[in-house]
């Protein structure tokens, strides 16, 4: 059964990112071929990265699949727009949505490879982060995980919460992924809501940058 409920959250995940960049690429007026592009490097960034790190074949470059998901997500989100007004909302859902799947199984790759537990969690910050850079980046403005916002935090907290169940809670690995995914979106949720930050170790000077 894990192989299966792993398989949907891979889908769930590249599906939330797809959409996300879309909606992000959107934001800025590109192109169609733009927008592909944008939902393409946010749903594999990060699984690409830590493919590379891992020193293991590049998932999508074997998996026609992927590539099928991100563009038919793409061009139905390009049509979906047509009704959906609320840009800002949806991309912040998807791309909660998709820190959350990615980092879980970035966080299973890496205890499946035998690597310590902080590294496990590190490569699962990584999946769920590095397509938001990326994106970002692309897009010419501040990535989010380097912003005021609760993002990486969220995925890391998520990592250690997910390992501990896995190692002492005497759940399933279903209901562990779950609970999870559940916690970071939440905290994804209540860190925007209640406007939670992390602590700044500087002024507000409008000092020059070095």
């Amino acid at each position: 059964m894990l192989p299966d409920f792993t398989f949907i959250i891979e889908i769930l995940g590249t599906m939330s990112f797809a959409m996300s960049g879309t909606f992000a690429a959107m934001q800025k007026r590109f192109d169609p071929f733009g927008v592909m592009i944008i939902a393409f490097v946010t749903s594999v960034g990060g699984g690409t990265v830590r493919d590379l790190l891992l020193d293991v074949p590049v998932f999508w470059m074997h998996d026609l699949l992927t590539v099928s998901i991100i563009f038919f997500t793409a061009i139905f989100t390009m049509l979906f727009k047509a009704i959906e007004k609320k840009f800002q909302v949806t991309l912040f859902l998807f791309d909660s949505l998709g820190l959350g799947l990615f980092t879980i199984i970035g966080v299973q790759k890496g205890m499946n490879a035998d690597l310590h537990p902080i590294i496990g969690i590190t490569l699962g910050t990584i999946t769920g982060c590095f397509g938001g850079i990326i994106r970002d980046i692309l897009l010419n403005r501040i990535p989010l995980i380097f912003r005021k916002e609760i993002y990486a935090t969220a995925a890391i907290l998520g990592g250690f919460v997910y390992i501990l169940l896995r190692n002492f809670s005497g759940l399933s690995e279903e209901i562990n992924q779950i609970i999870t995914i559940l916690l970071i979106v939440s905290i994804r949720m209540l860190a925007v809501k209640y406007h939670w930050q992390m602590p700044k170790f500087y002024g507000n000077t409008n000092d020059a940058e070095m």
